[in-house]
């Protein structure tokens, strides 16, 4: 049994009322869960002012993102009733019994502080309170931005006579959101903090990121009461930048930048053209938000409707100055229902915590038990090992640029864009995608240049097949056919493509060209599914339509290699409609004889089939339905009998459980190539080429030489 000292309690404080610890608290989770701790989450008292009934945004989100079972915290004004009424000791107790219950049985609780208010004074007295009885390791939380390093500094010392008062417990450490992207600036603070006398550890300096402080433009709507006169992509939209439009068309375009949303009178037709114009030549801006109740003139309005496309028109009654001072102070904190946007802000915030400064003691995940955080930040951390060169032909296509473009700034691969780098260039500028300046990262490579070299190299791949000079040619025009000749030559480690490809289109070059890896017949692939508290695997669910029996064994075996490449430790399930010998049938049969041939060929797995998802995933159906089977209710690798089942299963879990999917990855090719979908996200983009860096790192064949 765990002894109760073994226990710790992290207490994130707010030193001042300029920030939560939300976002932070939860960054801190993620950092922990990354490297397989079970931490706990509570946050024991609701923000003030929180209305009842109304769910808490921390909360929310723990259970949500982190998949946590966190208590609701007491609400605020019941804490200052009590406190008013002299009871603060009972308050105090029902705290602690939150805490606990929120701790369960991990060793680690991580607690969220009350944001200090000067219009709330008994709530900034309880938050000492608090960490004092929880025996809590206080973790001190400064906001960065607009402010000086001193001032920083003096906040953190401050805090630490605070919290600590002479002779007391010094601060476990101190984090600083927000701050300026100087380098400098950890060292600056470290500097000025031994100068006041303090040893307090620097758990993270987070610089500012603007991108992470637009909100979604159906917020602002809702937010501010204005109506939607045409929605286009409001939920998807975000607002970086406003302009308050009141001079000409030419000044406006000047100021033109991704994400601007134009707040002007319905009456000036000249802007309102030069926004759809904008929006209809590719420069993706938030939305238009037309004032004064002014409509659009008629023949504006009938010109423009069919050109506005997916462009958000927004109206209001309102003056075109209250607007702007609405806006001006608008609350842009992260909405329940913008999940994307806090689990960005929290990779953000884990990305720079150095946990090895609180790090004693924790309970990791058991073996095989990969979580989503940590299967995302492992998947990056070895893709930036593997250092590998990937290339994609669909280099002149937005999504992928971006994502390119992030791969070179977190090191993830070295990526390669097959397009004239005018054109990527051009595209980038109207998408408001900053592109490096010579970085060993990105590289762009103009197919025009590159096709000749590479005719005789695939005549002589397809010699077998009589290909001719022009017929090859002819087939290098395609940008996926001319990458997939990269590979095969050994001038690239990967590809990945199929955003604005068909699965064929990228899959039957690399099987002509590529071919199969040694020992492999076919060519399958997986999914990766981040549920909220594991990652499983998916296969086949994109490839292979019908596979025999053999062929569903080898789809089981490269589909458990996959996995514990990635740190998964495979137990796998052959799926079926029918659990160990109760059904009979054809299908039932093939996968009874999949399973037979895997044990046969690879002994050590463990594996069980045919056996049915729920026997497979739960303990209590699984002792009942199949008792003995060695997967008991954990099975993490999941093989389907047909195409038809896989794809199916992968898009209703993905869809009706909101589950990230990351895939599909193919396996069985001699070196690594992946599909995309075609609706896939930049992030989505990130994954896949981080997937085929780390397959690459792991291929034994050597390249034959530097990029052309």
């Amino acid at each position: 049994m765990t002894t109760r000292h073994a226990f710790r309690t992290l207490y994130l404080a707010p030193a001042s009322g300029v920030i939560s610890a939300s976002s932070t608290a939860l960054g801190l989770i993620r950092a922990y869960q990354r490297e397989g701790f079970e931490v706990g989450f509570a946050k024991p008292v609701s923000d003030v002012g929180l209305d009842s009934g109304r769910p808490d945004r921390s909360v929310h989100f723990a259970r949500t993102l982190c998949g946590l079972s966190t208590p609701d915290p007491i609400p605020a004004k019941h804490a200052e009733d009590m406190i008013r009424a002299g009871d603060e000791a009972s308050l105090l107790e029902e705290i602690v019994a939150l805490v606990e219950s929120a701790r369960g049985t991990c060793s680690m609780v991580i607690v969220e502080g009350i944001t200090p208010s000067h219009d709330h004074p008994l709530m900034t007295d309880l938050d000492r309170a608090i960490a004092r009885n929880l025996g809590a390791e206080v973790i001190v939380l400064v906001h960065g931005r607009n402010t000086s390093v001193r001032n920083i500094v003096e906040t953190i010392t401050d805090a630490s006579y605070r919290y600590g008062g002479e002779g007391g417990r010094p601060l476990a450490g101190a984090i600083a959101v927000r701050v300026p992207k100087a380098s400098s600036y950890r060292e600056d603070i470290a500097s000025g903090l031994a100068e006041s006398g303090l040893k307090t550890p620097l758990v993270c300096i987070s610089p500012d990121n603007p991108e992470l402080s637009a909100p979604r433009l159906i917020d602002v709507a809702e937010n501010l009461g204005f109506t939607v006169d045409r929605p286009g992509d409001i939920e998807q939209a975000r607002v970086h930048e406003i302009i308050v439009a009141a001079r000409s068309a030419d000044k406006l375009v000047e100021r033109l930048r991704p994400g601007t949303l134009i707040v002007t009178p319905g009456d000036r037709s000249d802007l309102v053209l030069a926004a759809a114009l904008a929006r209809a030549g590719g420069m993706p801006i938030a939305g238009l938000l037309l004032t004064c109740g002014e409509p659009m003139a008629k023949s504006i309005d009938t010109f423009l409707s069919p050109r506005f496309g997916d462009l958000p028109i927004l109206t209001t009654e309102l003056q075109t100055y209250d607007v702007a001072v609405r806006i001006s102070s608008m609350d842009r904190r992260v909405t329940l229902n913008d999940p994307e946007r806090m689990d960005r802000i929290m990779d953000h915030i884990a990305d720079h915590v150095d946990l090895k400064l609180l790090i004693t003691t924790g309970n990791r995940s058991g073996a095989g038990h990969m979580t989503p955080p940590m299967f995302r930040h492992r998947l990056i951390q070895n893709a930036r090992n593997a250092a590998r060169r990937i290339v994609l032909p669909e280099g002149d296509e937005p999504r992928t640029i971006r994502a390119a473009v992030i791969c070179a700034a977190k090191g993830i691969a070295r990526c390669v864009l097959l397009a004239h780098p005018d054109q990527v260039r051009a595209i980038a500028l109207t998408h408001g995608i900053d592109l490096p300046e010579a970085s060993p990262f990105l590289e762009i490579l103009d197919p025009a240049t590159l096709r000749a070299r590479y005719v005789a190299p695939m005549l002589e791949l397809r010699k077998a097949k009589g290909l001719t000079a022009p017929q090859a040619e002819v087939h290098l025009e395609d940008s996926v056919v001319l990458g997939t000749m990269l590979l095969a030559e050994g001038h690239v480690d990967g590809l990945v493509s199929g955003a604005v490809h068909t699965t064929a289109s990228t899959v039957r070059p690399a099987l002509q060209l590529i071919k199969t890896a040694p020992g492999s017949s076919i060519v399958s692939s997986v999914f990766f599914m981040l549920m909220p508290d594991q990652v499983l695997v998916y296969g086949d669910c994109a490839i292979n339509p019908n596979p025999t029996a053999s062929e569903l064994a080898e789809i089981a075996i490269q589909s458990a290699i996959s996995a514990a490449a990635f740190g998964i430790e495979p137990r796998v399930a052959m799926i079926s409609y029918s659990t160990g010998a109760s059904g009979t049938g054809e299908d039932v049969d093939k996968v009874r004889q999949a399973t037979a041939i895997v044990r046969q060929r690879c002994p050590e797995l463990v594996i069980d089939g045919p056996i049915q998802y729920d026997a497979a995933t739960v303990e209590s159906v699984g002792r009942q339905k199949a008792p003995g089977s060695p997967l008991d209710g954990h099975a993490n690798v999941f093989i389907f009998p047909d195409l038809n089942t896989g794809n199916t299963t992968y898009k209703a879990v993905q869809r009706s459980a909101n589950v990230v999917s990351v895939g599909p990855m193919l396996q069985g090719l001699r070196k690594p190539v992946n599909d995309l979908s075609r609706g896939a996200l930049v992030d989505d983009i990130v994954y896949t080429i981080a997937l085929t860096a780390i397959q690459a790192g792991s291929n034994s064949t050597s390249d034959k030489g530097s990029l052309p």
